[in-house]
C-alpha cells in the first residue's frame, strides 16, 4: 500500500490499537489519529484504580461473548480473528506482561497504567503516527467513493483513503449527527454500567462492606445476577450491581432507574433451606447468643443491622429466637426488599449502550457495508460488555481487524 492516508478518528483504546496496527502492517500507509480533547488514553489511565485492567482471562469465545449485553453475536465471529489470547500476546511481544487475579481481571505486571499507555505511544513512534491533539472533526463526507475529506472546528482539512471511527460512546444521540449524515444509524444511547441509589435508606449507614456471593433480581422483570455486593453511602455498588446496570440498561433507562430489588445475601439458601437451618442452629448453638454468633460468615456490622430489622434483641440466645422474628430475619437475608431511585456512574467506567447499528458494519473487516473505506473501532458501535476487561477487548479486537482490513480490497 502506497502513499495512502488513514485518518483514525479517537485517542482511546481503539483507536490508538487500530493506529498503530494499521501502520505497523501496511508500512507504505501514511496514519494521522486526531484526538479532540487535550488527553491521550485517558480511560486506560485510570481504568482498574490506575491499573489497567486490560482483558479477562477468558479464552473460551462462546463463554467470553456471554459478558456482552450488546453485541454479542458480533463479537462472536470477531474474536476468532483477534480475542484474549492475543491481546496477550500482543502487548507480552512489547515487553509487558499480564496477571490474572482471582476474578478473572486482567493488569500488567507492573501494576501502573502507564505501561500500557508508554507501549501504545512507543509503538505510534515507533511507526511514525501523527497524533494531532484538541482537533475535533466538525463534518466527515466521502467524496467520490473512493476518499474522505475532514474538516476540524480549527479549520484544517484533511483528505484520507481510509477513515476509522473511534471516538468512544455517545451518551447523547445529537452527537450522531455527523454520523447519520453519512448514512449510517445508530441505537439511541443509555448509561451502562451504573451503581443504584437509595436515598436515605439506612442500609447505606453501612458503606463500605462487602459480601462475596450475593445474588440480585430487579422485580417484575427476569433480570437477576450473582456475585460480589458492596455498600456505598449513596446506595449499592459492586460486580453484581454492575452487570444488573449493564444487561438492564434499556429497561432501567425506560422506568427512570426507579424499581425495587430482591437480594438474596445468602446465595446458597433460600427461604426454606435457611428455615430448616435456622432450626438445625436452634439445637447445635442453642446457649449462645444470636448477636454474638453469627453462622453465616456475614460481616459482623451487617449482621448487627439485619437482628436489629428483625426486631431481634442482643440479648436473645438462639434457643429462644421466636418464630416471628426468625421468620422476618429469614425473608430480609433471602429476599430483602429494596427500592432503588436513581443511579450514579460507577467511577471512570462510563459506558454507554447504544451506537451505530451493528448490521450496517462488516464483523470480518469492521467495515462499514454502505460506505467503502470507512471502518469502526470499539464503544461507537451498539457493543458493550459488563465490567471485568470486556470493553477493552472489544476495542483491541475492533481496532486490530480495522487495522488489518485497510486496503484489502
Amino acid at each position: 500500500m502506497q502513499d495512502k492516508q488513514l485518518v483514525v478518528i479517537g485517542g482511546g483504546a481503539a483507536g490508538f490499537f487500530c493506529a498503530i496496527n494499521a501502520a505497523k502492517m501496511h508500512p507504505g500507509l501514511q496514519v494521522i489519529l486526531v484526538e479532540k480533547g487535550s488527553k491521550l488514553l485517558s480511560k486506560v489511565k485510570v481504568s482498574g484504580g490506575g491499573r489497567c485492567n486490560v482483558t479477562h482471562a477468558c479464552f473460551s469465545i462462546a463463554e467470553l461473548i456471554k459478558n456482552y449485553p450488546r453485541g454479542a453475536a458480533f463479537l462472536k465471529n470477531a474474536f476468532h480473528q483477534f480475542y484474549t489470547k492475543h491481546t496477550i500476546e500482543w502487548f507480552e511481544e512489547r515487553g509487558i506482561a499480564l496477571k490474572t487475579e482471582s476474578d478473572g481481571r486482567m493488569f500488567p505486571v507492573s501494576n501502573t497504567s502507564q505501561s500500557i499507555i508508554d507501549c501504545l505511544l512507543n509503538e505510534a513512534n515507533k511507526y511514525k503516527v501523527q497524533i494531532l491533539m484538541n482537533a475535533e472533526v466538525s463534518n466527515l463526507a466521502a467524496l467520490n467513493g473512493k476518499q474522505f475529506t475532514l474538516e476540524l472546528k480549527n479549520g484544517r482539512t484533511i483528505i484520507a483513503d481510509y477513515v476509522c471511527i473511534a471516538c468512544g460512546g455517545y451518551p447523547k444521540s445529537v452527537q450522531f449527527e455527523w454520523l447519520t449524515k453519512l448514512g449510517h444509524t445508530f441505537i439511541p444511547p443509555v448509561p451502562s454500567l451504573f451503581t443504584f441509589n437509595m436515598p436515605k435508606h439506612t442500609i447505606t449507614s453501612l458503606m463500605g462492606i462487602t459480601v462475596q456471593d450475593v445474588n440480585v433480581k430487579i422485580a417484575g422483570t427476569k433480570l437477576q445476577q450473582k456475585g460480589p455486593l458492596l455498600i456505598t453511602h449513596w446506595g449499592l455498588s459492586g460486580p453484581a450491581i454492575l452487570k444488573l446496570s449493564a444487561w438492564g440498561a434499556r429497561e432501567l433507562a425506560e422506568r427512570n432507574y426507579e424499581c425495587t430489588i430482591s437480594i438474596n445475601w445468602l446465595s446458597a439458601f433460600n427461604e426454606n433451606s435457611l428455615l430448616e437451618k435456622m432450626r438445625q442452629l436452634r439445637f447445635e448453638i442453642a446457649s449462645q447468643k444470636v448477636m454474638n454468633r453469627n453462622p453465616f460468615g456475614l460481616p459482623a456490622r451487617l449482621w448487627e443491622y439485619f437482628l436489629q430489622q428483625s426486631g431481634i434483641s442482643n440479648e436473645i440466645r438462639w434457643a429462644d429466637l421466636p418464630s416471628k422474628e426468625q421468620n422476618i430475619l429469614i425473608k430480609i437475608l433471602c429476599a430483602q426488599e429494596l427500592k432503588v431511585k436513581g443511579k450514579t456512574t460507577f467511577k471512570e467506567e462510563f459506558v454507554t449502550a447504544g451506537g451505530i447499528q451493528l448490521s450496517e458494519i462488516d464483523f470480518n473487516t469492521m467495515q462499514s457495508k454502505l460506505i467503502p473505506g470507512l471502518y469502526f473501532a470499539g464503544e461507537i458501535m451498539d457493543i458493550d460488555g459488563v465490567t471485568g476487561g470486556f470493553n477493552f477487548q472489544n476495542a483491541w479486537t475492533s481496532g486490530w481487524i480495522a487495522a488489518k482490513s485497510m486496503g484489502v480490497e
